[in-house]
């Protein structure tokens, strides 16, 4: 489970679109957000309803954007491993597609709320994989996403960088961690490596899959 804005794509691509499109009320949302008065779903809600921009205009904002340069290298390197690889973000489905695609990655599964043009300029959040018992209200509930692939009989390896990975990141057998979320898994005693990039867990996918850096952290139940 790989999250998208600040770990996959170099800045928070949902930030430099309401940055460039949407009038300082966002950033009253934001801080609400920040304070814990209200979930990361609404939150994104509100701001997304306040886009200004026509589909020309956000495609050519999102054509501006970087990845990681050895994310691709990664994925490549993931899949001959054996590996399944899942884009996991409480962003906006349509800005990582359009992304990726322009590094042929677009065939990656995308778990992320939806972007839902509703006029020539008007937009719309959906979020389908919301969960009732988020506990922090997110759009899209990484931690239940996790569970998910546990309940698969899947190991769970999450690279992340922020507050959307907190939860996911106890529910994960590892993680590969960057800016925020390292001092989290270090308060919380998640195993976990820090990492600056996708350069560092290239290196550190011979050791994970060889089963070296963890111990399982549940026996899983039939399913």
């Amino acid at each position: 489970m790989c999250d998208f804005d600040g770990t996959i794509a170099v800045e928070d691509v949902t930030d430099s679109l309401l940055d460039r499109f949407a009038p300082p009320e966002w950033q009253v949302l934001e801080r609400d957000w920040r304070a814990g008065k209200i979930g990361s779903a609404e939150c994104m809600a509100g701001q997304v309803a306040l886009l200004d921009a026509s589909r020309d205009e956000i495609d050519e904002h999102l054509g501006a954007l970087r990845i990681d340069p050895a994310f691709p290298q990664f994925v490549e390197s993931a899949l001959n491993a054996g590996a399944t690889l899942r884009v996991v973000s409480d962003g906006l489905d349509y800005a990582i597609r359009a992304i990726l695609a322009r590094y042929q990655l677009d065939d990656l599964p995308i778990l992320a709320n939806r972007l839902v043009q509703t006029g020539a300029r008007k937009w719309r959040l959906e979020t389908p994989f919301s969960d009732p018992h988020c506990r922090i209200g997110s759009g899209h509930c990484k931690c239940a996403s996790a569970v998910r692939e546990h309940n698969r009989h899947h190991r769970v390896l999450l690279i992340g960088d922020g507050a959307s990975d907190f939860c996911a990141a106890g529910e994960a057998d590892y993680v590969f961690a960057k800016h925020r979320l390292i001092e989290h898994c270090r308060h919380a005693a998640i195993p976990h490596t820090s990492i600056v990039g996708f350069a560092d867990a290239i290196g550190l996918l011979p050791a994970l899959m060889a089963g070296k850096l963890y111990t399982p952290r549940r026996v899983l139940a039939s399913v």
